[in-house]
């Protein structure tokens, strides 16, 4: 009878489980709803594939999580999290001091060099002071506007939604200059519209060397660390690499210390 009693039992557990399972919410991993590749970008079936997804696949795997891709405007990604419409920031936001204040990060996921791109006849001067009279696109609420603001008041900051608009200002002719994360950058230049154009400098500043992390809310501790852990091992398996180099010719990686 004990016997019996106890197999009902763990059978009306596993039957809890099950269903708890299933009612589950899934992890909604929010991205830009802008082409920035090879982050992101969809291909031509409408569907969005690139670095950023490839790595939150490999970490809601490792992770054993039900993960989905929510794509949404970039400035509006912090207040998207606040409201719970998405759990994870996922993509191309760095850690910053600032932003740390209003959310949680995981540990970095990636990192790459930032740059200046212009017109190939254009020269310019990146010493302090030298960028008067010059018109620099940046996307907004990113380290590269703060960091214009910050380092080249001197110069007329240009604020974009999308990064793409900035480029096709470049190729243009309406701005000077464009800032951003050589990672996206490498897109544009690869592209006809990108012909007109080259890297010009490499701009170097702390907030440029914290890495880009997926940003949660602070209450979220136990989804921070699942995706702590699955970054950790992603990067002890091997895994990140030939990931990274399916899309970039340089180094992106920060493994965990």
């Amino acid at each position: 009878m004990k016997s019996m009693k106890l197999t009902m039992l763990l059978a009306g557990t596993a039957m809890l489980a099950a269903a708890a399972s299933a009612s589950a919410e899934p992890v909604k991993v929010g991205i830009a709803a802008e082409p920035y590749p090879p982050i992101a970008y969809k291909n031509a079936s409408g569907e969005w594939e690139g670095f950023a997804l490839d790595y939150a696949k490999a970490v809601c795997k490792t992770a054993k999580l039900d993960c989905v891709v929510t794509p949404m405007a970039w400035d509006g990604m912090m207040p998207a999290l606040q409201a719970g419409k998405i759990d994870v920031i996922w993509g191309s936001m760095s850690i910053t001091p600032e932003r740390q204040k209003q959310i949680a990060f995981t540990i970095p996921i990636y990192n790459t060099p930032s740059v200046y791109i212009g017109n190939k006849q254009d020269k310019f001067d990146f010493a302090k002071g030298g960028l008067a009279g010059k018109s620099v696109g940046a996307q907004v609420s990113t380290i590269h506007a703060a960091y214009i603001e910050k380092a080249h008041p001197e110069a007329t900051l240009k604020v974009y939604s999308q990064q793409d608009t900035a480029n096709s200002d470049l190729a243009a002719g309406r701005i000077d200059l464009i800032i951003g994360d050589a990672v996206g950058m490498q897109g544009f230049l690869a592209s006809s519209d990108g012909a007109c154009c080259e890297i010009k400098d490499f701009p170097k500043d702390p907030s440029f060397e914290t890495g880009i992390g997926g940003g949660m809310r602070k209450d979220d501790t136990k989804l921070k660390t699942a995706f702590d852990d699955a970054i950790r091992t992603i990067y002890k398996s091997g895994e990140f690499e030939p990931m990274a180099k399916k899309f970039f010719k340089f180094e992106v990686g920060m493994p965990p210390k």
